[in-house]
């Protein structure tokens, strides 16, 4: 079997075989073996036609600039949330 990779991947091919002191098919049948195995565990999802019609919605929508970064989103959570007093600590009133 005759394979080929992009540079970058037969670099890090021969970091970790070195590091691991393995030969290349050792290595890559391993990483087959996890492929393989990741596989069977996690089946292929197919969306739905409804899904696939949300998702293109939202890539729209992102297109457009019409996102909340995930700054932005913990902050909306932040305001939405009643706001409690400190441990132990009881609230004072003016006298």
């Amino acid at each position: 079997m005759t394979i080929s990779l992009p540079p970058e991947m037969i670099r890090e091919v021969e970091r970790v075989r070195k590091a691991e002191h393995r030969t290349r098919s050792e290595l890559l049948r391993e990483a087959l073996r996890a492929y393989f195995t990741a596989r069977r565990t996690f089946p292929t999802y197919t969306p739905t036609a409804a899904e696939l019609r949300a998702i293109e919605k939202g890539r729209a929508e992102m297109r457009r600039g019409e996102y909340l970064t995930l700054n932005d989103f913990f902050r909306t959570l932040d305001r939405s949330r009643p706001k409690t007093p400190a441990k132990g600590g009881r609230t004072r009133t003016a006298r």
